[in-house]
């Protein structure tokens, strides 16, 4: 099965719209302040966007809430007229869908339950609100596997009625950006995903590295 070049979607979207000359809604989700940091570079001249953050793996509170204020101060700083809507912290949703997986790597089914159950949501807020378009920050990371990321959204947007914007954000160096806006803006970079099994996989690593 041939590849498909998400980037390149993206690109052939964009090119569209300007030739149209339109400037549709969108409703984005958003998992943190640096992977937002070149999307909204990137987005916001395009499209009205409103930030969907809906985060239920993010754990303890106190870093849900501190991942909350610095993509809301990211926004402000960048001077973007851009709406927010956060989701309250619930990590009930996530507890349930990992149960079994605890110990399953980074990119397994645990993270896949995670995403589809994040873009189910953006979805479903799109529809709410009556988006044109629903996405996510998170092909940005090189980390999550941009394929299942984008399969999942075009399934959702069938279900939704709201179609789903295709990306793959790593291309054009927008990883590499991401990190230079982060260091712009002095903004908290997390060293794991989000979940508690992230965190201490994580930490294993580290104690690992240490002995080395």
């Amino acid at each position: 099965m041939e590849k498909v070049n998400y980037g390149r979607l993206l690109d052939e979207k964009l090119r569209e719209l300007e030739r149209q000359r339109l400037r549709p809604s969108l409703l984005l989700h958003a998992c943190c302040a640096p992977c937002s940091s070149y999307t909204l570079e990137y987005l916001s001249s395009r499209f009205d966007i409103t930030l969907y953050f809906c985060n239920p793996n993010i754990a303890p509170e106190s870093e849900f809430d501190y991942r909350f204020s610095e993509l809301k101060r990211l926004v402000k700083e960048m001077g973007l007229a851009v709406n927010i809507v956060e989701e309250p912290y619930d990590p009930t949703p996530f507890y349930e869908l990992a149960k079994g997986l605890e110990d399953l790597p980074e990119r397994s089914l645990r993270c896949q339950r995670c995403i589809g159950y994040r873009l189910q949501k953006a979805g479903e807020k799109a529809r709410e609100l009556g988006a044109d378009y629903f996405s996510t920050t998170l092909t940005i990371s090189p980390h999550k596997d941009c394929a299942f990321i984008n399969e999942c959204g075009a399934r959702i947007a069938e279900e939704v009625g709201v179609p789903y914007l295709f990306s793959d954000l790593k291309k054009h160096d927008g990883y590499k950006r991401s990190i230079e806006l982060s260091h712009e803006y002095n903004l908290y970079r997390q060293d794991y995903c989000g979940c508690i099994y992230s965190k201490a996989a994580r930490e294993r690593e580290k104690e690992k590295s240490d002995r080395i």
